[in-house]
């Protein structure tokens, strides 16, 4: 692992309200992929981690507050993720800045994102007159929820999905909301709904309930856990497609949602009832 002695996260913290991109705390995500078999360089799948954040706010040159929703889409190929905490407290320390307009302060985030994560992202920021029609939203697809199983163990268990397909051909988009996981530092809990969409011999529905839940005392980031997932069911099930979409609870002003998929294809960053 990397050193983590200069992480935020689990220590107590001093906020500073002036911007400081030295605030941003990155994670090689080589580390934990090389747990489940993935090269950061010859990467199995595409996709993106989308984060949302309903606390930004920064001063204009004439020192009134202004305030913003920001969308971020950092590519899974970026070498980084940031640490969440880390990000928080960078965003943070926009409060007491001044800036000339929106436009500036998206582009200073830009510049700081995607140097600390080493790829370029997009970064959208959205006034708050402009989200007055937003709604929520629901994954698409069939929830296996209601499920009548019998669960044994919480902790991560892959073999679950051992021999768990049947020659029989289909193409299914399955939604669960009972995905938890715990913080790799802290332990706190992270709460998401997840989607799951494949084509290829059927799986077991109960088997994939099963796996899901195993990841309840499971400690990993969310990126990780979903990347996880997304092997888990290449290996086992060997689907000619998968996407594996998971939207994260917020803490702290943040939602995380990160989308695997075997093809390039971009994803909608809904808001879940939950979010």
């Amino acid at each position: 692992m990397s050193d983590q002695s200069s992480n935020p996260l689990g220590q107590s913290t001093t906020y500073v309200d002036q911007l400081d991109s030295g605030l941003l705390f990155a994670i090689p995500r080589a580390e934990k992929r090389a747990e489940i078999g993935v090269q950061t360089q010859a990467l199995p799948f595409y996709g993106m981690d989308i984060w949302n954040a309903y606390e930004v706010s920064w001063l204009n040159q004439k020192g009134k507050p202004q305030v913003a929703v920001a969308e971020f889409q950092f590519p899974c190929s970026s070498p980084n993720l940031i640490e969440s905490k880390s990000f928080k407290l960078y965003l943070n320390s926009y409060n007491q800045t001044q800036f000339d307009s929106l436009t500036l302060v998206e582009k200073q985030l830009t510049t700081d994102l995607s140097v600390a994560c080493g790829a370029d992202i997009k970064v959208s920021l959205q006034s708050l007159q402009h989200l007055t029609e937003a709604s929520f939203y629901t994954l698409e697809g069939e929830l296996i929820d209601d499920l009548d199983i019998v669960v044994e163990s919480y902790t991560y268990a892959p073999d679950t999905l051992l021999n768990c397909c049947t020659g029989e051909q289909v193409s299914e988009n399955l939604v669960s909301h009972l995905l938890k996981s715990n913080c790799l530092v802290t332990g706190q809990p992270d709460w998401a709904s997840i989607q799951i969409q494949y084509r290829g011999n059927k799986i077991d529905r109960a088997a994939l309930l099963k796996y899901l839940i195993s990841f309840r005392q499971h400690n990993e980031f969310h990126e990780q856990c979903v990347e996880r997932i997304y092997t888990d069911i290449m290996k086992y099930c060997k689907p000619e497609y998968l996407s594996v979409y998971a939207r994260y609870t917020r803490r702290g002003g943040l939602d995380i949602n990160p989308f695997r998929s075997t093809e390039a294809e971009e994803v909608d960053n809904i808001r879940l009832i939950r979010q």
